[in-house]
This record gives C-alpha cells, structure tokens and sequence, in this order.
C-alpha cells in the first residue's frame, strides 16, 4: 500500500512579500493617477457650490466692492461733481498723500488715537478675562438645573442694543437715577457717574461687561464641554485638589481658544465701539470720548472731508491687519494655532 505523504506549505518569502505589496502599490498609484476630473467634482459638489453662491456674492457686494473707493484717500473727493459717485470719483483731482499727511499733522487724529488705545487696554485687563473666570466658575457647579439658568441670566443682556444698555446704566448711575436718589435720600448730593469724563472710560468697559460677557461664556463653556473626565478623575487620583485640577487640566483645554480670542481682540484694537460712544458723547465731551470711529464719522459725515475720513479709515484697516499678523505669529511662537497655522 502506498504512503502518499503532504508536502507542508511553503513561508513566504520577501521576494512575494515584496511582489505582492509592489503590484498593491502600482495599482493604487494608477488609481490615483487618473484622480477626478473636474467635472466630475462640479457634478458631485453642484448642490454645496450652489449654497456658496449668494454667501459669495454678498461679500463681493458689500465687502469687497467697496473696498475700491478707497481711491478717495488720495484725492481731493468732491462728491457734489455729479449725482453718480462712480462719477465723482473720476472727476475728482489726485493729490497723493496729501491726506495722510493731514493726518499727521493733526492734533485732534492723535488725541483720538491716544484714546482709543488707552480704552483698548483697559478693555483688555478688564473685560477679556471676565468671560474665562465666568466660564470656570460656571463650570465648577454641579447642579446642571443652576448652570443652565445662570449662563441664560449672564447671556440675556447680549440681546440689547446699546441703546437699551446706555439707557439701564443712566437709569441706575445718572444725577437722576437709582443710586443717586438713595444718596439724597441719606444726605449725599452731586452724584452722577454718566457725566464724569474721568471715569468714563471704565464705565464703558463696565458696560461692554455687563452686555457681551454672557457671548464668551458660551464659547468658553463649548471648549470645556471637549474637555475629557477621564483627565480630572486622572489628575484627583494623583492627588490634585480642586485648583490643581483646574490649574492643570482645565486652562490648558482653553489656551487655544484664549489664543484665537485675543489676537482677534488684538486685531480690533482700534475699533472700541461707535455706537456705544457716540450715545454717551455729548455727555462728557469729546476730549474724553473722541476715538478713530467718532472721529472718522465727525470728520467725514458731519464736517463732509470725505478724502481725510477715509484715509485716516485706511489707515486704521492696514494697522488692524499688521495687529493680527503680529498677534498671529505671536501664538504661533507659544505653541497655539492661532488665527490660521503656519
């Protein structure tokens, strides 16, 4: 009787191995070749390109577009030339920097600019870390009931106008208000926080508290809401007590998100409100409340030097870009993302 004995199974070698994985590869690399075609990807995407279409159009319309008037600047811009400003604009003379020269030899530029920059600082010692601490506290209670009837009561007055908020604070700080009637009632006469120029620009900066803390609550309670509990439960098994916890884990989940805000802040450093300062102009006077956007629209609207507004308006854009670029690098030098990456 026979014996027919099997042959065990051969390993494989590395001349397979090598001539499996290079056929994968070369199909592959031929599949990525012929990629897609355009049309294809205009087919496939003509919905979500659609949607796009009115969102591009109004930013050429309204944010672009007008980006070429800026021409005025370096005119002598004389807008009653023709009833078309298209037309006005051709017709009216160049004179170079003749403007921007203005400008600096303007005294009344320069206060306005000081002021700006000095409500700048304060906004940003004062306000921007008023969200982050709200966050945190917020994020610190237990009871979710309390946490959700807490972020609405601090989100509710971003609702406002700034009418409405300029109204509430000379209701409660004016020679007529609240406060001012409890003291005459116990003797104490002459107060009046709304008029005071000393003081005012921290009463802006209260204001701005009172009416957009509750909006960086929200985006700094999202960025916590990322954070994982398995890092806490972590941190409390090594024996991290609360503020450890929060020192270690907590604000190092909101560092980029403190990042982002504040070379955005930075970016904005000379826009500090118009419309809330112009509501309270006349009530302090315009050494104490003038900034570049009053200035800009006094300068332009009220007194019709429509070439000096919008070169001092040029001005404040290209300074604002430069901010954001610094502010940018900056972040990007800590280790943040920033506005965009590298």
């Amino acid at each position: 009787m026979a014996l027919h004995t099997q042959r065990p199974p051969r390993a494989a070698t590395a001349e397979d191995t090598a001539d499996t994985t290079g056929s994968g590869d070369s199909a592959d690399s031929g599949k990525a070749g012929r990629g897609v075609t355009w049309r294809i990807r205009l087919r496939r995407d003509r919905t979500l390109i659609l949607m796009t279409v009115p969102v591009i159009v109004l930013l050429l319309v309204f944010n672009y577009l007008p980006l070429l008037g800026n021409v005025v600047a370096f005119q002598d811009y004389n807008p009653y030339v023709s009833t078309n400003g298209v037309t006005a604009i051709l017709h009216s003379p160049m004179v170079g920097l003749e403007q921007f020269q203005k400008m600096v030899e303007d005294s009344d530029f320069w206060d306005a600019l000081q002021n700006t920059l000095v409500l700048f600082v304060i906004q940003l010692l004062l306000f921007f870390p008023v969200p982050i601490a709200l966050a945190l506290l917020i994020n610190s209670v237990v009871r979710p009931r309390v946490r959700a009837l807490s972020q609405a009561i601090l989100y509710l007055p971003h609702f406002f106008s700034w009418v409405l908020v300029v109204t509430v604070f000379q209701q409660m700080f004016g020679g007529a208000g609240l406060i001012a009637q409890l003291l005459q009632d116990h003797g104490v006469d002459g107060f009046d926080l709304m008029t005071d120029a000393g003081i005012f620009k921290y009463l802006l900066t209260a204001q701005m508290v009172w009416k957009d803390a509750g909006w960086g609550i929200i985006v700094f309670l999202a960025a916590l809401a990322s954070v994982s509990p398995e890092l806490y439960e972590a941190a409390a098994m090594d024996g991290a007590n609360r503020w450890r916890r929060m020192w270690h884990v907590t604000l190092p989940a909101l560092r980029p998100v403190i990042a982002l805000l504040l070379v955005l802040r930075v970016g904005d450093a000379l826009t500090v409100g118009f419309e809330q300062i112009l509501l309270q102009r006349k009530a302090v006077g315009a050494g104490a409340s003038e900034v570049l956007d009053t200035y800009v629209w006094s300068t332009g609207i009220q007194h019709g030097d429509f070439s000096y507004a919008a070169a001092v308006g040029l001005v404040k854009g290209v300074v604002g870009i430069c901010l954001v670029l610094a502010a940018n690098k900056f972040a990007h030098l800590l280790g943040e993302q920033g506005v965009y990456k590298k």
